[in-house]
């Protein structure tokens, strides 16, 4: 029997359909604790989205909107998973016929013109029907039967080479955001739905609901820069990306269908392309998710459910099993796209249907065997055969645990708006809030995003109106002052604890010593409660017995701490100025420091000036905290930031040889905020 024949029968049955069921909700509970839960992955969404929102509202004529795409977008936060990024011209669009122009404001929009006909299924030309003004986008043309075409070979180096850090990696421009890898494509955005899509319409009967359908059309498509490579122009076509109706598609998954995904993407590169190099890994993550969304229209399996978790694993496991057989796998929104088109043929392909046929045989079985992960979540129920397997929500992740994932990861990862020196920025920034608040109704965690967007974007405009107003006359000062105070308050009544912080940095600033130091008592009584959420550290029992129950707003402000996030652009204090210098200089944009490092910095300015007396004691306790904290009030990131300030505050009060031993340890720490060039001077200063 060859193994095609052996494949159409069927794996032996190793194990009872009862043990089958038992093992699947093992499983789903293990995917919900490395995965989410259903109300984490819908937290995460809301997060991002509202993110997203907020930002592309403010963008101006010839600024690049963005989004966050792919897997983080989707709502997974495996380790493997890297960040995807989409960027396009926001002055730009694609129509994909002459009558659609009637849309657009020519004057204000370039449009660009589809040129499909000598394309493969999935892939187009693009046609300048105007000028443009974009510099990149002029040389990126390229000049075919008398028309200027956007070349995606020709756009993809260009872009690449406006970044230094960055390498080209297929259609995407790839780096570093601190310690996260990246890929960003840089494409076009269209309004409209394709045409050759259209057959996916229709074809929505069951799945997914016609409301969710509507939308998908309304936001149309984009196009990334890569071409086909069977394509007669492939150096210049674009392909069609549905990133945005894929989004919305896993967002309409029940969650067993979104963890049945997650444990595709585990399979994928736990037992599929472990050990393999990039050039010879054949089947990726999108071919997974393909999978997943014809098995569900398709109506493959009947039941979702956590019992039935491989059951929809094994459905689509045998569905890619019969692509790599044929040798087609079909895009769900244009099927004749063959996506293993020029990638999966011959050998390469006879060798891949070898491999999976070859698990197939083993059963559901292989999974344990060859799947780290699956193991894992098994381990319990192996030894104990009559484990109780509870798959309730409320039992597989407790109210602190979540809320760490909504403060300390979600909000804390996309609070990073408006960090640039621009007032009229953040004035938009703040009308932009203002619109969506009136238009729109929120969940719990949109508001808490908005909450904490509009306590930053606060913060960053008090401190760039004191710039910009310091050196004018003293009426004009003063009542800038008195609104600075004022939003400055007003966002600690949003934030975190540590947002009084900023407030006592303005103080300093304008040389109030006595407020300084009395908002820091404040701030440590705050602190010294045992239920305080910081970083990662939180006492689960004392947090739910104080706060438990309470709503998230209540929570942010009274239990929840992070580190201090100062904008190089913008001056807080003159003593960390040349910190702020050095790492912008080195493209670090901000300096993360640790609230009690600061605090205690502070308060040693502070006493300088009003009570000397109590100098040597504010400095004895940040030495102690900065010599002996064992990261648990100081991460290893922020060492070099934290020797740095024992050093200047050593420094300032005449201390020039334990400044010096200061300086050379932020030199020998993980140089993460990149103010070497600051600590140098410095060592010099005190030599």
């Amino acid at each position: 029997m060859t193994k095609q024949e052996q494949c159409k029968h069927g794996p032996l049955q190793l194990e009872s359909e009862t043990a089958i069921q038992r093992i699947s909700e093992s499983v789903y509970v293990g995917l919900c604790q490395e995965v989410g839960t259903p109300q984490l992955e819908a937290m995460r969404r809301d997060v991002e989205n509202i993110k997203d929102m907020v930002e592309n509202q403010v963008k101006t004529k010839g600024e690049e909107s963005v989004m966050v795409s792919g897997s983080h977008k989707e709502g997974f936060r495996l380790k493997t998973s890297d960040l995807d990024i989409m960027s396009w011209p926001n002055d730009h669009c694609v129509i994909w016929e002459f009558s659609q122009s009637r849309y657009y404001n020519t004057h204000r929009k370039t449009l660009i013109l589809c040129d499909s006909s000598h394309s493969p299924p999935g892939f187009t030309l693009l046609y300048l029907l105007a000028s443009s003004m974009d510099r990149e986008i002029q040389r990126a043309c390229v000049r075919m039967n008398n028309r200027n075409f956007v070349s995606s070979s020709k756009y993809r180096q260009i872009m690449c080479s406006l970044s230094l850090l960055s390498t080209q990696h297929g259609p995407c421009v790839s780096g570093t955001l601190g310690t996260t890898e990246y890929d960003q494509a840089h494409c076009f955005a269209c309004d409209f739905w394709p045409p050759s899509a259209s057959s996916w319409i229709d074809r929505c009967h069951s799945w997914p609901p016609a409301h969710i359908v509507d939308n998908i059309v309304k936001h149309g498509c984009h196009f990334v820069a890569v071409g086909n490579k069977l394509g007669s122009y492939d150096d210049h076509e674009w392909r069609i990306s549905f990133s945005v109706a894929e989004q919305k598609l896993v967002c309409a998954m029940s969650h067993c269908q979104f963890l049945t995904y997650g444990l595709l993407k585990l399979f994928l590169t736990e037992i599929i392309n472990n050990g393999l190099s990039d050039y010879d890994k054949l089947l990726c993550s999108y071919h997974m998710k393909t999978s997943v969304f014809w098995v569900i229209q398709q109506k493959i399996l009947c039941h979702w459910c956590p019992n039935n978790l491989l059951g929809g694993f094994w459905a689509c496991f045998k569905l890619i099993l019969k692509w790599v057989y044929e040798g087609v796998c079909p895009n769900f929104f244009i099927p004749d796209n063959n996506m293993f088109l020029s990638k999966i043929y011959g050998d390469k392909q006879n060798q891949l249907f070898d491999r999976l046929c070859g698990l197939y045989e083993k059963g559901l079985a292989f999974l344990i065997l060859h799947s780290s992960s699956v193991r894992s979540y098994l381990l319990n129920l192996l030894h104990n055969p009559r484990l109780s397997i509870y798959t309730d929500e409320h039992t597989l992740i407790s109210e602190a645990e979540f809320d760490k994932n909504l403060f300390k990861v979600e909000i804390d990862e996309q609070d990073t708006v408006c960090y640039q020196s621009d007032i009229q920025r953040c004035m938009r920034y703040l009308h932009s809030i203002e619109q969506i608040i009136g238009f729109s109704l929120f969940t719990h965690y949109e508001v808490m995003m908005l909450q904490k967007l509009t306590a930053t974007v606060l913060q960053n405009s008090a401190f760039m109106l004191q710039m910009e107003t310091y050196t004018h006359k003293n009426k004009l000062r003063y009542r800038a002052d008195k609104i600075s105070c004022h939003m400055l308050k007003l966002a600690a009544k949003f934030g975190y604890i540590t947002d009084m912080l900023y407030v006592a940095l303005y103080h300093y600033r304008t040389l109030k010593f006595i407020e300084v130091l009395s908002i820091i008592e404040m701030i440590k009584v705050k602190l010294a409660q045992p239920y305080v959420m910081y970083m990662s550290n939180v006492d689960t029992e004392m947090y739910t017995e104080a706060v438990g129950g309470q709503s998230w707003s209540i929570k942010m402000r009274n239990a929840v701490a992070r580190y201090i996030r100062l904008d190089d652009e913008i001056h807080y204090i003159n003593e960390l100025i040349p910190e702020q210098q050095s790492a912008l200089q080195n493209d670090m944009s901000i300096l993360f420091v640790p609230p009690f490092v600061l605090l205690y910095m502070l308060e040693i300015l502070c006493y300088r000036q009003v009570d000397t007396m109590r100098v040597q004691t504010a400095l004895d306790d940040l030495q102690t905290l900065v010599h002996y904290d064992d990261g648990h009030l100081i991460p290893t990131s922020y060492k070099d930031i934290s020797w740095q300030i024992l050093g200047i505050c050593q420094q300032v009060t005449g201390n020039l040889q334990s400044a010096l031993y200061s300086y050379q340890q932020s030199l020998r720490q993980e140089p993460y905020h990149n103010i070497q060039t600051a600590t140098t001077k410095r060592i010099q200063e005190v030599c």
